[in-house]
């Protein structure tokens, strides 16, 4: 299952970079090391966007990616709340300069306001070839059946839809079924809930405190999964895999597409280990009941409510 997205928020540098939101500054070098690692087990989807360290992150995978037209590129136009004409255009043209491409394999409209004005504008840059595919993030059904009749005025199909799914967020099977349902790819992002569920924090162990993730994680709710935790370590040690795949191969078996977050060659090596893993289902019904069990429901100030 190679045709996952490999995610790269955690690599930005300044406002909604990875010290602002992960806590940790990463080295570039230590970041063109992942990425080669990842590329070597065969992992040539990358996901990004243009708001992830304002620019930064698509520059530097840019820097990655320059010569290679076997990488699969996936970025994300930010829309402001009130319809912009051209800012759609105007974005998408930066990030492919960032990005050193003419061309997108997968452009996102990242939240759905004025969703159909921004799709009537992306249509001629999907019919002149230099977008491949359209995607839309953070949206509902209803979203989604707005997209698609808007494409189709233009003789167009939705190509994927990108939400927040997790053991934590258990609330998109609707969804994902009516995606796979009707050709339209289904990406779940925050599959480990930007590392609380990589089994490798808990009380003890937990995300620096000045980062955005610890707003969103703090550690009294690490207290609320220690059950869930545990039974990811049992059911990985069982399979000879990391702790932090179990979240990835349970979005699997749901049907979805996970966005994995890799800043070091260790995480892709890990990735590679357990891709091909198939999990029971006895083994599936026992980490949703301790995920069920923590009465978390994780939401990003962003999404819609």
């Amino acid at each position: 299952m190679k045709d996952i997205l490999i995610g790269t928020w955690a690599w930005g540098t300044g406002y909604n970079g990875g010290s602002l939101v992960f806590g940790k500054k990463q080295d570039p070098e230590i970041l063109k090391q992942t990425f080669d690692e990842a590329v070597k087990h065969g992992f040539l989807n990358w996901d990004t966007a243009a708001v992830y360290g304002m620019g930064s992150c698509e520059k530097l995978l840019g820097t990655f990616i320059k010569g290679r037209e076997d990488i699969f590129i996936s970025t994300k136009f930010f829309p402001p709340k009130k319809y912009k004409n051209d800012a759609l255009t105007k974005s998408f043209n930066e990030s492919m300069a960032r990005l050193n491409r003419d061309t997108c394999d997968l452009f996102w409209i990242h939240v759905p306001n004025n969703l159909e004005e921004n799709i009537k504008e992306a249509a001629p840059l999907i019919k002149a070839g230099r977008i491949r595919s359209l995607g839309i993030s953070n949206v509902s059904l209803e979203h989604i059946h707005i997209a698609e009749k808007a494409l189709a005025k233009e003789g167009l199909k939705l190509g994927a839809v990108q939400n927040h799914f997790s053991l934590l967020r258990n609330d998109q099977q609707p969804i994902i079924d009516y995606c796979n349902a009707n050709g339209i790819r289904y990406y779940a992002y925050m599959v480990l809930e930007q590392g609380a569920l990589s089994g490798h924090y808990d009380t003890q162990h937990h995300f620096p405190v000045f980062s955005m993730r610890n707003m969103a994680f703090p550690k009294s709710k690490f207290k609320k999964i220690e059950g869930l935790i545990n039974c990811m370590r049992e059911t990985a040690r069982k399979h000879n895999i990391d702790p932090s795949q179990i979240p990835i191969l349970w979005a699997l078996s749901k049907g979805a597409l996970p966005i994995v977050g890799l800043t070091k060659p260790s995480h892709a090596q890990k990735l590679a280990e357990a891709i091909d893993v198939v999990l029971s289902s006895e083994e599936l019904g026992l980490i949703e009941k301790e995920a069920s069990a923590t009465g978390l429901r994780q939401q990003g100030t962003w999404e819609p409510q």
